[in-house]
């Protein structure tokens, strides 16, 4: 009778086969997982020398009218997110930020982490907020922005089923750190734009006022055309790439 000898290299050649066929089915794995997750748009490919500028409003309210002068004297339009209990105690500034001719859309309800609410909370926190910008706007919002940047594929689909687009940003301007300044602002959002980029801010955030001039001056001179993300973005027959990319099909 023959037996089998199994000598230390042997060991370790079968152990090297097995870890190495183990990392192959997880990578394989790792792959799928990726091309399965929904992705909100954070950028757009285009050709155009194109930045939209948003603004989340949550929370104060001590400087939107400031925000809302230093647009108009340097001709750019933004898109305003904000929260349905924000639209509650400042109605006036979204009627004020209409008027003026800036785009006004949801940044949810109750500003919650949309991803631990369920897919009918979620709606619901979708639809009372464009109520209430309706109400008031007479123009019922086409874009979501999830509050924290909080989204899973339940998410997206939900924002998808309201019939809206699901937003973030490519260019975080920083503004609500404590140690955030203009300059540190201004540098940020400069040196990080590009054709197609969504450039996050906030309102009631301390030296943003101070920043945005300086920025508007500085991409405009740029060559930089500012535009509403909702003209921004395709509406249809586009694809979204890993990194959040929305890319028009051929």
């Amino acid at each position: 009778m023959k037996c089998l000898v199994i000598t230390k290299k042997k060991l370790m050649t079968a152990l090297c086969l097995v870890c190495a066929l183990a990392i192959a089915i997880a990578g394989s794995v790792s792959v799928f997982a990726n091309s399965d997750r929904l992705l909100p748009i954070y950028c757009v490919e285009t050709d155009k020398k194109q930045v939209a500028i948003s603004f989340d409003a949550a929370w104060g309210n001590e400087d939107t009218k400031q925000l809302i002068d230093i647009l108009a004297e340097y001709e750019v339009p933004a898109t305003f997110f904000v929260v349905g209990s924000w639209v509650d105690k400042f109605p006036e500034s979204v009627r004020e930020l209409s008027d003026a001719g800036h785009q006004v859309m949801n940044h949810s309800n109750t500003h919650p982490y949309m991803t631990k609410l369920s897919c009918q909370q979620m709606l619901d926190e979708i639809t009372s907020c464009n109520r209430k910008i309706e109400a008031i706007t007479g123009k019922t919002p086409l874009l979501l922005r999830p509050p924290y940047g909080d989204y899973d594929n339940r998410v997206v689909e939900t924002v998808e089923q309201a019939g809206m687009f699901c937003v973030q940003w490519s260019v975080d301007s920083l503004d609500w750190k404590e140690n955030a300044t203009a300059e540190s602002i201004c540098q940020r959002v400069t040196q990080k734009v590009q054709p197609g980029s969504i450039v996050l801010f906030h309102n009631a955030a301390v030296h943003t006022p101070e920043a945005l001039p300086t920025i508007l001056k500085c991409l405009k001179d740029e060559g930089y055309e500012f535009v509403f993300i909702t003209d921004l973005i395709y509406k249809e027959n586009y694809t979204i790439d890993h990194a959040g990319k929305q890319v028009p099909n051929e």
